[in-house]
């Protein structure tokens, strides 16, 4: 059967937007997918792979060292007593001084192999290996740091969400009663009941309740789009699941939480072994080195030691073989103003990591009283809002009664109306107030499982 291009291309309208809409979000679910995600997260993890690929590269000094050398040339044979101080750019002839100065040129190659080896260091390579590890762990453990600020962010865009759908909500239902209220007193104003001033006021009410929707939609959708940001999404299909956090954990759910190792502290403690590593490595440079050399190479030349060339082709081809075996040892006697310079720079720098550890264990403690006291401060607010609404419900009934029996005023009703919709909102943003605490004494302990635990 054939099917209309219409029908056809409504059904992948429908398809496309089937595979756009995104199932409702939980916050364990919005926060792993922030984890996965956002590039914070994993340009970290990619820093720690290649401090663990620097690792391998400190090992490898254990290695002994392979060079193999190839050369053709074709230059002048000329060679003459005297000493070239160490550089870079005149070459160097071998062989006997001959009594010529010709620009005649002959052939020479060279293939040979050296291998190095440094059987013994007096720890050097082991404190270079112990540095790599130690820059690996500090840049994991920032990793963790990462992820705790990434999940902390998640987690509050998350409850925003939920905070703003409440607040919309209440708002709602805010343009509903200033709905009525406005029709009611259009009735009574129009049958002469009421003065037409009370009109204007609840046309006035009406329109600042409608005013207020607005704004908390507007910030439902700025939360929306906050969360989006960490997980990489557009805001338009993002739903959320709210779980228990619309009711007020139990005080057993609030105890749970203990304090831990926080992620800052701990990476701030490997920053210091990071310093203190590159210490050990400074405190093992000034010493000899020791090199275990084996040689083996062939040569040859188109000029023979009488300074006679034995032609053109001469030298095209290797034909003297040596071999050697052998020791080196080096010592940079004149490096130890520059060591002892650079280990108290690192003298310097250790004080000033530990000086910062210091300042991050008072700033953790003065973080987590503070997340006590507003968790605190969270209850108490949860346990009086619902006061706050019963009394509100009833003002607000009481207030509707007497205008409309004649007893009450305008400004009466509007203000049971404002007070109503403001302990709604009160309400509803408590118990998410308390979870929001918890959060951020999750957040100060360093560990957002026990909160995300409490969340399922």
């Amino acid at each position: 059967m054939r099917i209309p291009s219409s029908a056809a291309a409504l059904l992948i309208l429908v398809r496309a937007c089937g595979f756009a809409q995104q199932a409702p979000l939980t916050i364990n679910q919005a926060v792993q997918q922030a984890l996965d995600r956002y590039p914070a997260v994993l340009s970290s993890l990619e820093q720690v792979s290649a401090a663990a690929a620097g690792i391998n590269l400190a090992r490898t000094a254990y290695l002994p060292r392979a060079d193999f050398l190839t050369q053709v040339n074709r230059a002048t044979h000329n060679n003459v007593f005297g000493m070239v101080l160490p550089q870079a750019v005149i070459p160097i002839i071998s062989g006997p001084v001959l009594n010529t100065n010709s620009t005649a040129s002959v052939f020479g190659t060279a293939v040979g192999g050296l291998v190095t080896w440094e059987p013994f260091d007096f720890g050097v390579r082991k404190a270079n290996v112990n540095l790599a590890a130690s820059v690996r762990d500090q840049l994991n453990a920032q990793v963790n740091v990462t992820k705790l600020q990434v999940g902390t962010a998640a987690a509050d865009a998350f409850l925003s969400i939920l905070a703003s759908q409440e607040t919309v909500t209440a708002a709602t239902a805010s343009v509903d009663r200033a709905t009525v209220l406005n029709q009611a007193v259009e009735a009574l104003v129009n049958n002469q009941l009421r003065p037409g001033a009370d009109a204007s006021r609840a046309r006035a009410e009406l329109a600042l309740a409608q005013t207020q929707l607005i704004q908390t939609e507007e910030a439902a959708d700025v939360a929306r789009a906050a969360l989006a940001q960490l997980l990489g999404i557009q805001p338009q299909i993002i739903t959320t699941q709210s779980g228990p956090l619309l009711q007020l954990p139990t005080q057993q759910q609030i105890a749970s939480f203990t304090a831990g190792n926080h992620p800052l502290a701990i990476a701030q403690q490997l920053a210091i072994q990071e310093v203190r590593s590159r210490e050990k490595v400074l405190a093992r440079s000034y010493y000899p080195r020791f090199f275990l050399q084996a040689t083996a190479y062939t040569r040859g030349t188109g000029i023979r030691a009488d300074g006679q060339s034995d032609g053109v082709a001469r030298g095209l081809g290797p034909n003297i073989h040596d071999w050697g075996l052998g020791m080196t040892v080096t010592f940079p006697a004149f490096d130890i103003a520059s060591l002892q310079a650079r280990r108290k720079i690192e003298a310097y720098n250790e004080r000033t990591e530990l000086a910062h550890y210091d300042q991050i264990l008072q700033d953790l403690t003065g973080q987590s009283e503070r997340a006590k006291a507003t968790l605190a401060g969270a209850q108490r607010v949860a346990q009086n809002t619902p006061i706050e609404l019963d009394a509100a419900r009833v003002s607000e009934q009481q207030a509707n009664a007497r205008y409309r029996s004649g007893l009450g005023n305008i400004v009466e009703v509007a203000e049971a109306e404002r007070i109503l919709t403001q302990a709604e909102i009160d309400d509803a943003l408590a118990k998410l107030g308390v979870w929001r605490a918890l959060l951020g004494v999750a957040a100060a302990t360093g560990d957002l499982q026990p909160f995300l635990e409490q969340t399922q």
